[in-house]
């Protein structure tokens, strides 16, 4: 799984001067993604490098590719990334070579390829691909744990949380990239504790975000043939930020006995950039060990590389921006920073287990992680965590407090992989401002 060669060399530079040091986008990243350039309407495929953009159809156009190289290329170039992450591990390694070949310092062609460079501010971002399906895991043990304290204080844990990948299917129409607002729902409300009141239909008062991490699926199985464990990662396309809005109040209402419905299939913001599983190799971990008296992972989710290099320590961070910091100039309020060495389960385990009766994943689905929390308040994903269910607001710099989310606030998720010896890289911002019902 992790291969390390010349495109991770921290001491390699770009002529793109912005890249070298750039707090998300070096030479050594290279995320792809699909954007319009200024004047243009028509998507096409890009790569981001430092505040710019790449025109990968033009570069390609221009003869810059060849061999595998040119295949990938050309599948990048589309206006959607589906036929690229479908063509697998050796075709995004042979364009990530060359690209980096073609954006060191030095690179002969460079003369060329700075006329295919947009300003990144300039342009408009698109989804990635066309999303066929997309499903959310619960794989954050400490979101799960402390959600279920709140309804179930001696068993926060149901019996099955650690021996199956916990997920349900979302709603792939509603996915918007970063930057669209979300529009705050309506829907059917309980009196928490009343028994015997009735439901009402209004907006969500108990808005919600839940910070997790987006898995891309690349080539994909046929229906009736489960993919392997060992196997997995040669289905993973990428990674991206996923903001699963949830509306607390429609959900603790609606969610029993099928599970979540109309309280998160509203809106689900992500990252636009699609950053590779190449870029995050350095970055790679042990999946942590499971406490003393953790049931093992069952044989058909159980691979040794798997546990040993399956898992990432990526820097998570929300901030949320209202109207009254922005009147007082003041700036965003950081909620929480943590990781996504928390995952009970590492994204192989749940392409196996998603697959394992037979399901076809295709190029283009997106898997959610589950809101990923850290052990300690400081880094809880959600709302509903760090206010304890609305118990205890978070209080601002303005003077105003949060529970749940308001209209016209913004909320930024960000994320950075560091460690020593390497380049750090980023995976850009996934913003969402919530408008009124």
């Amino acid at each position: 799984m992790a291969r390390f060669d010349h495109t991770h060399d921290p001491q390699r530079r770009s002529w793109v001067a912005s890249a070298n040091g750039h707090a998300d986008f070096p030479i050594q990243n290279l995320p792809l993604g699909v954007f319009s350039p200024p004047g243009v309407a028509a998507p096409r495929g890009g790569v981001a490098i430092g505040d710019v953009v790449v025109d990968l159809a033009a570069a390609h156009g221009a003869g810059l590719f060849s061999g595998e190289a040119a295949r990938a290329a050309a599948l990048a170039s589309e206006r959607r990334l589906n036929g690229v992450m479908g063509a697998g591990g050796e075709a995004r390694r042979a364009l990530r070579s060359r690209l980096v070949e073609l954006l060191t310092e030095g690179a002969r062609e460079r003369q060329v390829l700075e006329t295919m460079l947009h300003r990144a501010s300039d342009c408009t971002m698109h989804l990635p691909a066309e999303v066929g399906d997309y499903t959310d895991f619960y794989a954050g043990i400490h979101h799960a744990m402390n959600v279920g304290k709140q309804f179930r204080p001696d068993n926060p844990l149901l019996p099955n949380y650690k021996y199956v990948p916990i997920g349900y299917h979302g709603r792939s129409s509603s996915i918007r990239p970063s930057g669209a607002p979300v529009r705050r729902p309506n829907g059917q409300r309980k009196a928490a504790g009343d028994a015997a009141a009735a439901p009402d239909f209004g907006p969500s008062r108990r808005l919600d975000y839940e910070l997790e991490l987006g898995i891309w699926i690349g080539p994909g199985n046929e229906l009736g043939t489960p993919i392997p464990i060992a196997e997995a990662w040669d289905h993973i396309a990428g990674f991206c930020l996923l903001n699963d809005w949830s509306a607390r109040d429609i959900q603790a209402w609606e969610y029993q006995p099928l599970g979540p419905f109309l309280a998160k299939n509203f809106a689900t913001s992500i990252s636009p950039w699609v950053v590779t599983p190449e870029a995050l190799a350095p970055f790679r971990m042990p999946q942590p060990p499971r406490l003393d008296g953790d049931p093992a992972p069952l044989a058909y989710l159980f691979d040794e590389r798997d546990q040993r290099e399956g898992a990432f320590d990526i820097e998570l961070e929300v901030l949320l921006v209202t109207q009254c910091l922005k009147a007082r100039n003041l700036p965003p309020h950081r909620l929480s920073i943590g990781s996504t060495r928390y995952m009970y389960w590492t994204a192989g385990q749940l392409v196996a287990h998603h697959s394992s009766n037979g399901c076809n994943l295709r190029p283009g689905d997106l898997f959610g992680s589950g809101t990923l929390s850290a052990p300690t308040p400081d880094g809880f994903g959600s709302l509903i965590e760090i206010t304890e269910g609305g118990k205890r607001p978070v209080e601002l710099a303005s003077g105003s407090t949060r529970t749940f989310l308001e209209d016209g606030d913004e909320v930024i998720f960000r994320a950075r992989a560091r460690r020593d010896g390497h380049a750090s890289i980023g995976f850009g911002e996934v913003r969402g401002t919530v408008l009124p019902a």
